[in-house]
């Protein structure tokens, strides 16, 4: 499978490296020497060509986990390999919880890398097919919210009110909880239900074309104009408009918008007539617009005329009872999205326990991707607690260093909840966490982790400070402070622990 490889490192004999095993493994290179030109790329016209990231974690400027940050807060779901050269938990942790899709540790195998990135574009090539699926499907009713949450009740009560009139609504919620959802069930459920649904990601737009893509403009209105733009207002008319994160619009724009809302006019830029717009405005944001109302960074009287109809709709953490029905639901999709003789058929018991106890800080985009993820990369035909390495990182404090590669398998379409065999922690993981759930001393884990490198390494103590990132001085004088023998890695009399 072919695809654009973006390889982020600031050391240009590393970016050579990559570039030369990325090309014979058959994919295009594509370089970045740091982070700030990482995001450059990700952000300009060719970033729709990159299919997956190689991201080193140390960095000067912006670092590793900075661009990690950044893609999530512009929602960009390219699966990203991180590479660092010190493995240790804390590193590997962190990366996962800012969404790393894999991780090598330097110096990577070429099998192991081509593994990883063989993976991460299966990954994203069955999400693309599974995202075009979704836009192709027809109009969305309350049926296809998935829930048996009480705190989903009420949402669904006053969405399905509001769906028979034109009132504005204002959707409040975190960021992955479903609002768009919800607005589409709306527009689905009233008498528009056959007109257009028009979305707008007013956070992804850039600044200076904010007004020109919601209202539109004229040929010649602006340099780089070169033909007339019908704005996302006439392009919803006799339909709904969705204007998703309301909260980040400017407040020069925000003067227009009201117009709109208030009267049913827009002004395309350079244009030298009013346009009249007959639309269904439903408005949604992850901000608390009231506060952003008394730190002036949102208009008072714009904030009114969008809140008639306010909907919050609960964070996931607050409807776990949905979790169980969600991850089904979610199992299931991606099995109709590949077609084929299924093979995934199950979840276990712990897993979806684990899934259960995490707060799902993304919401129920980041679940969706994470069941996508396991349910695609899955060896056998149950998921279990192996397929969720970054949720278990988190929940368990435990983190994989050194497991099997992963392999594409299909799913079922029917999934059930099945419990296997209770087994031991795989070698190669480390606790973060203590018996009583706090956080264990570095010394702990550093003795842990010096430990297991001896024996993984089988007391090659060169290749132990080579892999530790330490030199060999300061690998025995670390074994010397635990009360190690270094001939045989193990504690001398009580000094260890």
């Amino acid at each position: 499978m072919a695809g654009s490889i973006l390889i982020v490192d600031d050391d240009p004999v590393q970016r050579r490296l990559l570039q030369a095993a990325v090309t014979r493994f058959g994919y295009e290179p594509v370089l970045a020497d740091g982070g700030e030109a990482a995001l450059a790329t990700l952000d300009s016209a060719a970033g729709s060509a990159i299919s997956a990231v190689v991201l080193d974690l140390a960095m000067p400027g912006i670092d590793g986990i900075g661009v990690l940050e950044a893609m999530r807060e512009r929602d960009m779901r390219t699966p990203v390999i991180v590479q660092t050269a010190q493995g240790g938990i804390d590193t590997v942790v962190t990366a996962m919880r800012n969404g790393a899709f894999d991780f090598v540790v330097k110096p990577a195998s070429p099998e192991r890398l081509r593994t990883a990135i063989a993976n991460a574009l299966k990954v994203e090539a069955l999400g693309e097919d599974a995202r075009r699926s979704r836009k192709k499907a027809g109009a969305v009713s309350f049926k296809d919210i998935v829930t048996r949450s009480p705190a989903m009740d009420k949402v669904i009560r006053l969405a399905q009110k509001a769906a028979g009139s034109d009132i504005p609504i204002l959707i409040e919620g975190e960021s992955g909880v479903g609002k768009e959802l919800v607005a589409r069930a709306i527009q689905g459920s009233g008498e528009r239900r056959a007109k257009p649904f028009v979305t707008v990601n007013c956070g992804a737009i850039p600044e200076n074309l904010v007004e020109s893509i919601l209202f539109g403009h004229e040929k010649g209105s602006f340099t780089g104009a070169t033909e007339k733009h019908t704005g996302k207002f006439v392009e919803a008319h006799g339909g709904t408009l969705f204007l998703d994160e309301i909260g980040d619009l400017p407040l020069d724009v925000q003067v227009k918008l009201l117009r709109a809302v208030q009267d049913g006019e827009v002004d395309p830029v350079g244009g030298k007539s009013t346009l009249k717009v007959d639309i269904r405005l439903i408005s949604a944001t992850h901000r608390d617009l009231l506060q952003q109302v008394k730190d002036g960074k949102f208009r008072e009287d714009l904030f009114y005329r969008l809140n008639v109809y306010p909907i919050v709709v609960p964070p996931l953490r607050e409807r776990r009872a949905d979790i169980a029905h969600l991850v089904r639901h979610f199992m299931a999709r991606v099995t109709a999205g590949r077609g084929g003789a299924p093979r995934i058929n199950a979840i276990s018991e712990r897993a979806l326990a684990m899934l259960e106890a995490y707060d799902w800080p993304g919401n129920i985009r980041q679940l969706e991707n994470a069941v996508f993820r396991a349910s695609v990369l899955c060896e056998g035909d149950v998921l279990t607690e192996e397929e969720f390495p970054q949720i278990r990182a988190q929940v368990e404090g435990s983190v994989d260093l050194g497991g099997d590669e992963s392999a594409p398998a299909q799913t079922a379409a029917t999934p059930q909840v099945v419990e296997p065999p209770v087994t031991l922690r795989p070698s190669g993981m480390l606790e973060a966490l203590d018996e009583r759930g706090n956080v264990r001393s570095l010394a702990a884990v550093e003795l842990e982790m010096i430990k297991l490198a001896i024996e993984h390494y089988r007391g090659q103590m060169s290749e132990v400070a080579r892999r530790l990132g330490i030199g060999r001085s300061t690998l025995y004088r670390k074994l010397k402070e635990h009360g190690i023998d270094p001939e045989d890695g193990r504690p001398n009399g009580s000094a260890a622990s």
